[in-house]
């Protein structure tokens, strides 16, 4: 072999030794964009489905065929405060404050975790419910993880707090195959979500953490205890 075809071959080889590290980070790049994209357009359209969405449907499809969920966009002002504050209080005290992120909330879900040598708090903020929700599974592990922190700052970037919980109110999970307030308030009072009471709404945002559970067991001793300390916290929740 020549000089030349040797230096050839030599190049050609660590061109394909720089793409084996070039690929994966030009590949990372580009589902970042298509995250910010979409999430530039939502911040003046509706989502129509979410990865969750679609992840149930599927699920209920393997059981019916002909199953559904049940979704229907409302506006943020025909939502009712009582849901709003309901959820803040129980979900993100700190939702108009921080910037995504609540980096406290986190510590302190940590350090419960390692107490209890399980998961029995995430402190994840509105926020990053809805980066997951939106885009990512309900899977657990740190690649995930850091995917949705990405997300999540790509939300508070574009969108403003209003817009954000909107969004939220309308794709959250209330029970099996029920997506967003609307659809909550008619499934389990058969109400729009703008006639939700106090007690209702609280019960509601209770629910969240495992609602495919609390649908099915609607009078567990505990989510009528945990009702009562959110009904207490509401009337100190700050709205977007």
């Amino acid at each position: 072999m020549t000089k030349a075809r040797k230096a050839g071959a030599a190049r050609g080889k660590w061109w394909w030794v720089k793409w084996i590290f070039i690929a994966p980070v030009l590949l990372f790049v580009l589902v970042q964009l298509y995250f910010l994209v979409q999430i530039w357009w939502w911040v003046g359209h509706n989502p129509t489905t979410t990865s969750f969405m679609r992840a149930q449907r599927e699920a209920l499809q393997e059981v019916n065929p002909k199953a559904n969920i049940q979704q229907q966009w409302v506006p943020y002002a025909r939502i009712s405060g009582n849901l709003k504050r309901a959820i803040i209080a129980s979900e993100d005290a700190n939702f108009s404050e921080h910037e995504g992120v609540d980096w406290e909330a986190l510590q302190k879900a940590y350090e419960k975790n390692n107490k209890k040598k399980k998961v029995v708090s995430g402190g994840s903020t509105i926020t990053q419910q809805l980066a997951k929700n939106l885009f990512l599974s309900g899977s657990r592990s740190y690649l995930r993880k850091g995917q949705e922190l990405i997300i999540t700052y790509m939300l508070e970037a574009l969108m403003d707090k209003e817009r954000i919980f909107e969004i939220y109110l309308n794709v959250v999970e209330f029970g099996k195959g029920i997506f967003g307030a609307e659809a909550a308030a008619k499934h389990y009072y058969g109400i729009s979500a703008s006639r939700l009471g106090a007690a209702q709404a609280a019960k509601l945002a209770v629910m969240l953490p495992n609602p495919r559970f609390y649908d099915s067991h609607r009078d567990s001793n505990y989510l009528a205890r945990r009702t009562g300390v959110i009904l207490k916290r509401m009337g100190s929740a700050e709205l977007p």
